[in-house]
């Protein structure tokens, strides 16, 4: 094993790193003969901001009234419920169940136990079960089945 490592190129890491730069990826995974080399970068925050803006025309029947509902139809997620967030460990595709036409592991009112399998994400054809980080009452479900996610993208709120 120290064999390996000590062959493990260290240009060939630097480059892999800038790749991952250029590309804006968060993490590639390169595996040849006995060796595998995975870089993985954590992504910087992604911050929400709503901003709701008034008419440039003043329109008859009260249009301040308006805007209000709109903002408060489109919180951010981290916004809109009170709780934990689990959040995707990886890049790859959500499912809600553990194959087509099975009921969804949780919906919107559940009470899960840590531990409980939440969700799938699938990541280079492995599927990767997704537990609860706390128990609690699922809040909200953040993504949709077979929706792309992100490395640390929120997926389910649990208060």
């Amino acid at each position: 094993m120290s064999k390996s490592k000590a062959t493990i190129d260290q240009d060939f890491i630097r480059q892999l790193a800038l790749l991952l730069n250029e590309t804006d990826l968060t993490e590639i995974e390169v595996e040849q003969d006995d060796t595998r080399v995975r870089i993985a970068r954590t992504p910087a925050p992604v911050t929400h901001t709503a901003q709701v803006s008034a008419p440039a025309v003043a329109a008859p029947a009260a249009p301040a009234a308006a805007p209000a509902p709109a903002a408060s139809t489109a919180p951010a997620p981290a916004e809109s419920a009170q709780g934990e967030a689990v959040r995707s460990p990886m890049v790859g595709t959500a499912y809600l169940s553990s194959e087509p036409g099975a009921p969804a592991y949780i919906k919107v009112g559940d009470t899960v136990r840590e531990g409980q399998t939440l969700l799938i994400v699938e990541a280079m054809k492995t599927m990767n079960q997704i537990p609860a980080t706390a128990s609690g009452v699922v809040q909200e479900i953040l993504v949709t089945d077979k929706q792309p996610v992100e490395y640390g993208e929120p997926l389910v709120i649990i208060a």
